[in-house]
Order: structure tokens, then sequence, then C-alpha cells
């Protein structure tokens, strides 16, 4: 029985399958001491290294939530010495669920186990994500409304959404899209500039009582309950992603 080079990877808990196709594509990885394609399948009994090192058996899985402060970068290069990694220092080894924007803050998931990843990944899959945003002027009815309906952003227009206003320049926003810089995009096409911007939930987990730069591992009812809303998901094609 073979499978995917990037599920392999992602699978032993070294990174995301999106991650291992970036080391396939950077020609960091052999599979029998040759160098691999992204089309390649695993055998039982290869030998597959990233950089050179044979990847390990599958540490016990580690599941995570972070209530990201600015400043910190989801990704894991290590060259990058504000990465999310480092941040949070755990003696195991593991990588962002989707992304926040560095200037951002917020829950964020981390993970060693690559295939509940992939699936809470999937754009489709419409998992919600609720933030709370500050922009540089008074929210209006207009705004709020545009905002709802969907706006034009270079290359898509946005899907519709919960949007309420909660203050003078702060709203709430809830989205199933994971668009890279999707609520900036949205605000600056409306001649908005988010100042703030923070997540509050990813489907049914929340920040209550995790302080800012602080880290919990999840529940056993949390993991239960996200288990199961993922259950369904595609494992086949890859979604734009949780961002922001």
């Amino acid at each position: 029985m073979s499978i995917s080079l990037n599920k392999y990877i992602s699978e032993s808990g070294f990174c995301s399958r999106r991650e291992a196709d970036k080391f396939i594509e950077e020609c960091r990885v052999t599979i029998n001491g040759r160098d691999a394609d992204k089309g390649n399948r695993v055998e039982d009994g290869d030998i597959v290294k990233v950089d050179g090192e044979p990847l390990k058996k599958k540490k016990a899985p580690v599941y995570i939530l972070l209530n990201k402060p600015k400043g910190v970068t989801c990704t894991t290069d290590t060259k990058d010495k504000t990465n999310i990694v480092d941040f949070v220092n755990h003696k195991t080894r593991i990588f962002p669920v989707g992304r926040l924007d560095k200037l951002s803050e917020g829950l964020i998931f981390l993970t060693n186990d690559g295939d509940i990843v992939n699936k809470i990944l999937r754009a489709g899959n419409g998992h919600e994500k609720e933030y709370i945003v500050q922009v540089d002027k008074a929210v209006t009815s207009e705004f709020i409304k545009k905002m709802r309906g969907g706006v034009r952003i270079p290359g898509a227009t946005t899907a519709p959404c919960f949007v309420k206003q909660e203050g003078d320049n702060w709203f709430k926003i809830i989205l199933t899209q994971g668009l890279n810089r999707q609520i900036r995009r949205m605000c600056e096409a409306l001649d908005y500039r988010v100042t703030s911007l923070k997540r509050v939930r990813i489907m049914n987990i929340t920040l209550t009582g995790l302080p800012t730069g602080k880290w919990r591992y999840f529940t056993t009812e949390e993991l239960t309950s996200i288990t199961y809303m993922v259950a369904g998901s595609s494992k086949t094609a890859d979604g734009d992603g949780m961002g922001e």
C-alpha cells in the first residue's frame, strides 16, 4: 500500500501537507536517497528524509490553542525570529492551523496532527471564524450592508457573511471563507483601514479565559467536538485555508 508523499510527511507530524509540498518543491526531500517530486508515492519500507534527516515516527498528537499577540508570525520558519513555533516553545514539533497576520491577534490552533489540519483548512467546509475589528473611522449602516453582501476584492468577490456593528468604529464579523487577509482587504475596498483585528472564535472554541500570549491544550470535549465537525471533510483538495 502506498500514500502520497505530502500526506506521508504531514502524517508523521513534521509539518502540514501544504508545507510538505514546499519542502518537496525546494528539493529538500528524498526517498531512498533520490530527490523527490510532488507526484511521488511512498511504499512500505521506503526511507523519506527532509534536509538529510529521516522522518521520525509520529509522536503522540498534540492539540493547542493560543491567544496570539500582535508581532508573532504564523510561520514555522526559524529564520523568522518572530515565528509562532519558537513563541509557544513546545517540546514537540508543532505547526499552526491556518494563519493570522503578524499585526493581528487572537485564537489560532497549533498541532502535530497533519490529518486534522488538512480537514480544518478546507475552504469549502464552512467552518465559522469570528472576529472583532476596529477601523480608522466611523462605521456606517452602508458599510455594514456592503460587508454583509460580499465585497469585490482583487481576484475575488467575498461570500455573504454575518456583520454587526459593536461600537462607533468597531464591528463583529463571522467568516466561513479563508481568503488571505480577507477582512483587511474587504475594508480597504470600502475605503476603511483596519487598526485592530482579533479572532475570538473558531468553530465551537473561543478565547474565554485565555489571556493574550498564553496557550493551553484542547479539552477532551473540544477535541471530540472538532473531530466530529470535520469528520466529513474532503481529504483531497486544498482550500485557501483558515486565513483572516
